[in-house]
């Protein structure tokens, strides 16, 4: 089969690998009928992830079609399932109160990381019965697609942990997929308003179409704006979703006294803490891998029309087209993507 393998920093390439099979008892491999790429997935092709080791098969989000499963698995050949980024044992401690993604019995965020993952024409999934969903019927790949990384993760970690409630001020910074299902989210706890903050002129008129009220662009001044529309006070909560120091500093600087701060995103720097300014404003910081706990809630709320995955997705390729697809998704400034979903022919 193809698939997406790591060579090392900078390199990649769409290559022959070994088909897998069933190792475990738990075990399942799943048909790839639909996959993504994610903002981690350059994280790690830029070094910053370096658990991940030359002749890994990336990805960790997938829609597909169980095609074999081992003899503890509860699933069938011909099941069609969401693969979730998140694995879970389902009996250790932190699965037992939902805390999946620090899974003590090999789960957490293994696949594309630890064990190879989904950008390829089959994957094997540990733990199948607990790490997959099953998608229901009349709701199209793509869709199901965005609940296996980007929502779960902006809404748990971003909009959950930042306690967002009505009423709240929050700002997002950064609007690229995961920031745009963070505004997504957030306005399901009903806010006076979402601030999105962002360089790209594209990706603020993307966070305007999400439901952003204001936009704040390169020529903007963040502090100052928030400030004005909160009559001095600051954001309740800042939602970093960009990860670099730069953006955590201004979430820091963005919050009022007893806010909140959500990082989501993913850093590969040290970042500067400035308790020397912040010591006494009784902020709140949080940060978190994805559990997908909420991802059933999340499924609920699709099949009933209250969330639309679809209008995530800016680039439609065919499987074997990954390099192509890599270099639309690496360069959004110049492409307008969004999420792009790549599908078997």
């Amino acid at each position: 089969m193809k698939a997406l393998v790591y060579q090392g920093p900078g390199r990649r390439s769409w290559q022959e690998v070994p088909e897998p099979g069933v190792q475990t008892p738990t075990d399942a491999v799943v048909r790839v009928d639909a996959v993504t790429i994610c903002g981690t997935d350059l994280h790690i092709l830029k070094g910053d992830v370096p658990a991940v080791e030359p002749g890994r098969i990336l990805g960790h989000e997938a829609v597909g079609t169980v095609t074999e499963v081992g003899a503890g698995a509860a699933l069938k050949p011909g099941d069609r399932v969401l693969v979730s980024c998140v694995s879970a044992c389902g009996r250790c401690r932190y699965c037992r109160t939902g805390s999946y993604g620090q899974c003590l019995g090999g789960g957490g965020w293994i696949l594309g990381h630890h064990i190879d993952g989904t950008q390829a024409e089959f994957v094997r999934v540990p733990f199948a019965d607990t790490s997959t969903h099953f998608v229901p019927e009349g709701i199209g790949d793509e869709a199901v697609l965005m609940l296996a990384d980007i929502l779960p993760t902006s809404y748990e970690v971003g909009v959950l942990n930042g306690r967002v409630a009505p009423g709240d001020t929050v700002v997002v910074v950064g609007a690229g997929p995961i920031g745009l299902a963070a505004i997504t989210t957030a306005r399901l706890y009903s806010p006076s308003r979402v601030i999105a903050v962002d360089l790209a002129e594209a990706r603020l008129e993307a966070a305007t179409r999400f439901g952003a009220d204001v936009v704040i662009g390169a020529d903007g001044d963040p502090a100052g704006k928030v400030a004005e529309l909160t009559g001095g006070l600051g954001a309740d909560v800042a939602i970093e979703a960009v990860g670099v120091p730069e953006t955590f500093e201004l979430c820091a600087r963005l919050v009022r006294p007893g806010g909140h701060v959500a990082n989501v995103g993913v850093h590969g720097r040290p970042v500067t803490l400035h308790l020397e300014e912040l010591w006494a404003r009784d902020l709140t910081f949080t940060t978190g891998l994805v559990d997908t706990y909420s991802t059933p809630t999340l499924l609920s709320m699709l099949g009933a029309g209250l969330l639309d995955g679809g209008r995530f997705v800016t680039h439609h390729f065919a499987l074997h087209d990954m390099e192509k697809a890599y270099e639309v998704f690496s360069h959004p400034q110049e492409t307008g993507a969004l999420k792009v979903v790549l599908t078997r022919g």
